[in-house]
């Protein structure tokens, strides 16, 4: 990592000093089952010990959070405009973290998010200040170095409460551009572009979204379609098998039929055991809660960011 990079750890509302109420516990912390710790038996514990050893215990656990970097910045001149995009980098921390995608944004996409989360949350947001641009000297290395830093410590900031970072606004500012070029190529028969562009978003997705894993089942389809017509038959069934819980769960009515469809079809071309597929597939498509929609999954992809 570069040593100019700069790499802001969160930093609670607390320790900003704010008087935000609104809860920002660690999302993906979670106890281990009583007893897991080694040499220590909870029935041998009183109340106020086993509190204590628990309370020990839980900051021994590491919590996954996410940095940000804005690690560079290009400036880019056209016939009628010029203008600066930020690269930037998600990072889980907490452990090694292997897929790093970058992605680029104009100080305009900047300004864009914050608008729309000023919509529902100005009052949340009143000591969260968007860095605004300099009357002069805007595409100068220095003031272009200094608004990365605070670029970051913009995005650092939103993220350090709940409330904003589970926005579908606050997701969308990573991921939509991405998504609306990889459906545009899908749409284009362009499926080996696609598939790349889908990835980097699923990535991405995937970070930004363990709060509600419905968001990645639209994504994930159009990843098995466009495997599906590379010939990637095993990679396409194995991401079907990685949507399909989500899509029962979630109750994605509109996709479990066609998913259901095309993974019986990939199964049958890999000579897996599928009955149990065909068998809910009957089932999704008898329903008595209506009619279940008939498109393919190709149909039914194509039809996202239109």
């Amino acid at each position: 990592m570069d040593s100019d990079s700069p790499l802001l750890h969160l930093r609670t509302d607390g320790e900003r000093g704010s008087s935000n109420t609104h809860s920002d516990e660690p999302e993906h912390q979670q106890e281990p089952p009583l007893g897991a710790s080694p040499g220590i038996s909870a029935s041998c514990l009183t109340t106020a010990e086993l509190q204590q050893h628990w309370r020990a215990v839980k900051q021994e656990i590491r919590c996954i959070k996410l940095l940000f970097e804005i690690p560079s910045a290009r400036t880019i001149e056209q016939a009628s405009s010029k203008y600066v995009v930020y690269q930037i980098v998600v990072i889980r921390s907490g452990s090694y973290d292997r897929e790093r995608v970058a992605i680029e944004r104009r100080y305009s996409d900047f300004f864009h998010l914050h608008q729309q989360l000023l919509q529902d949350f100005s009052e949340e947001l009143e000591e969260v200040m968007l860095p605004k641009k300099k009357l002069v000297g805007n595409f100068s290395e220095e003031n272009i170095s200094e608004r990365r830093v605070a670029l970051c410590d913009y995005l650092t900031q939103l993220y350090a409460r709940r409330y904003i970072r589970r926005t579908r606004a606050f997701i969308a500012f990573f991921t939509h551009p991405e998504l609306k070029t990889a459906y545009d190529l899908l749409r284009g028969g362009r499926f080996s572009q696609a598939l790349e562009v889908l990835e980097k978003a699923l990535v991405l997705q995937r970070k930004l979204s363990t709060h509600d894993q419905a968001l990645l089942v639209p994504t994930l389809c159009a990843l098995v379609v466009c495997q599906r017509d590379l010939g990637d038959i095993h990679d396409a069934f194995q991401t079907g098998h990685m949507a399909l819980p989500a899509v029962r769960r979630y109750g994605f009515t509109r996709y479990r039929a066609p998913l259901l469809e095309a993974m019986v079809d990939l199964g049958y071309k890999l000579e897996h055991p599928v009955a149990q597929l065909q068998e809910e597939l009957i089932k999704v498509q008898n329903s008595p809660h209506g009619p279940v929609s008939l498109v393919s999954l190709k149909e039914l992809v194509v039809q996202e960011f239109t």
